[in-house]
């Protein structure tokens, strides 16, 4: 691969992407990237009791490094890893996993205002050298109804999701609105992934998939 970082005219490194998530997938896809997707499968409990902003960090960054370590990611590859928290009242709230959990959060959230964390980690496995950001969003919530509570649960989508919501899906109607980057909301702030790109001395339209 190239190693001309000035121009992106030549293919640059592979971009993998340690998580699961459709929502980062398409984002990054939407942005023009075509990032290879390997799951960390980490144990995210090692990180249990710390404060939601260090949380969502600390989970990126062990996703990251259990990533760059499988032997499917490519040579000279960037891998990314990133992990959400809704920060609600200093509580961190990760994926409810149940309906029961998902409708206690929104009766909670409803009305109110929380932030939306997520811890970045890039890793250049041709040097070893390492980025990272923690980027903070403020998401307003509306006033919705117990049966409107009652039928976004039902649906499944809240139950795998941060925060127990999405803004880019069936929870956008319930979002009223956003103070910061939007994509860090859907799980990746493409603004700061190109920051930590050229940190480790890459070019942002390098990542570009030819077109």
């Amino acid at each position: 691969m190239s190693t001309d970082t000035s121009t992106g005219t030549d293919t640059g490194p592979v971009l993998v992407l340690g998580s699961a998530s459709p929502a980062r997938l398409s984002t990054l896809r939407t942005a023009g990237l075509a990032p290879v997707v390997v799951v960390s499968g980490v144990d995210e409990s090692q990180a249990d009791g710390l404060p939601p902003a260090d949380l969502a960090q600390a989970l990126a960054e062990l996703k990251c490094a259990a990533v760059a370590r499988r032997d499917e990611v490519p040579a000279g590859a960037l891998v990314l890893g990133c992990d959400s928290v809704l920060d609600l009242d200093g509580e961190a709230l990760g994926k409810p996993g149940t309906p029961e959990e998902a409708t206690r959060r929104w009766q909670r959230m409803r009305g109110r205002s929380g932030v939306l964390r997520t811890g970045h980690c890039l890793m250049d496995t041709t040097t070893g050298q390492v980025a990272t950001a923690c980027v903070a969003t403020t998401v307003h919530f509306a006033d919705v109804t117990d049966a409107e509570i009652e039928a976004y649960v039902a649906t499944g989508e809240p139950l795998q999701v941060a925060g127990a919501f999405t803004v880019d899906g069936l929870g956008g109607g319930f979002v009223t609105g956003v103070e910061g980057d939007f994509h860090n909301v859907v799980g990746v702030s493409l603004p700061t992934l190109r920051e930590l790109v050229r940190r480790l001395g890459h070019a942002w339209p390098a990542l570009w998939a030819p077109r």
